[in-house]
């Protein structure tokens, strides 16, 4: 590529069109709960993959990007095809995506193994990101107290759930999603409203630091939230992508917390 004093003209185009973007800089979004590409939250997200093209090193995608998908390829979700185009194009263009699958998305397939050639966790795992030790989940195991919940998680991720489910009609198991999403929806509010969940992700936040980890990023909670101790130990809430339209970035070993609208 054509160079002006040791600056390639990509990088200069983008200096002058977007500002400064460090080429190492990692993304984390999580909680769009996409359903249809006409939706507000839909287009809007489409925009920001297209935005962040070329400007960062790793999109992490922390869970619940979709309504709904589960052990069904990609030609099952044809209202998916506008933002899985788009998380191509930014493999395409170079990006690693990493995916931490959630509870609404999981058993997700050959088109995140393969096309997309995307690293996925069905679990939580602590990497090791700018020196810096991360744990990072999708969060839905944090509440160890919410028993019915950890064994219906355990009944749907196992093997034999990901073998059933492409032998039922996907219209079948759609209606039931959307029974079960209104119903978790409902919940959730429900829920927020009783419960504090700033508390209970800073209490498993120090069960981490003690365990040695120096920050730790989730999702689930649709709360966003930073916060940075004197010693550097960070936790990352991203909230949502629904109607906060946050992410968190990891930029020269700082998190960060930003909103897209």
């Amino acid at each position: 590529m054509e160079k002006i004093k040791g600056i390639s003209i990509h990088d200069l185009y983008l200096f002058l069109t977007i500002g400064y973007s460090d080429p190492m800089k990692r993304v984390f979004i999580a909680d769009a709960h996409l359903r249809s590409p006409s939706d507000d939250n839909y287009q809007l997200l489409l925009h920001f993959l297209s935005d962040i093209r070329g400007t960062v090193k790793t999109l992490f995608i922390l869970g619940d990007l979709f309504e709904f998908w589960i052990g069904y390829d990609e030609k099952t979700f044809p209202h998916y095809l506008p933002v899985l185009d788009s998380l191509q194009k930014l493999a395409e263009s170079g990006v690693e995506i990493v995916y931490f699958e959630g509870n609404h998305d999981f058993h997700l397939g050959k088109f995140f193994s393969e096309t997309l050639r995307a690293t996925i966790y069905t679990k939580p795992a602590i990497l090791d990101l700018d020196g810096k030790r991360v744990y990072i989940c999708h969060g839905d195991q944090i509440n160890i107290q919410d028993y019915g919940y950890r064994l219906l998680r355990f009944l749907l991720h196992s093997r034999a759930t990901k073998a059933l489910f492409p032998l039922f009609p996907s219209s079948l198991v759609f209606s039931i999603a959307k029974h079960l999403s209104c119903r978790s929806k409902k919940h959730h509010q429900e829920r927020n409203k009783k419960k504090d969940y700033k508390s209970l992700l800073k209490r498993f936040a120090d069960s981490q630091f003690n365990n040695g980890c120096d920050a730790i990023v989730t999702a689930h909670f649709h709360f966003p939230h930073l916060s940075i101790a004197e010693n550097g130990e960070t936790l990352l809430s991203l909230g949502d992508w629904i109607t906060q339209f946050t992410y968190g970035e990891l930029s020269s070993g700082k998190f960060s917390l930003h909103s897209y609208r």
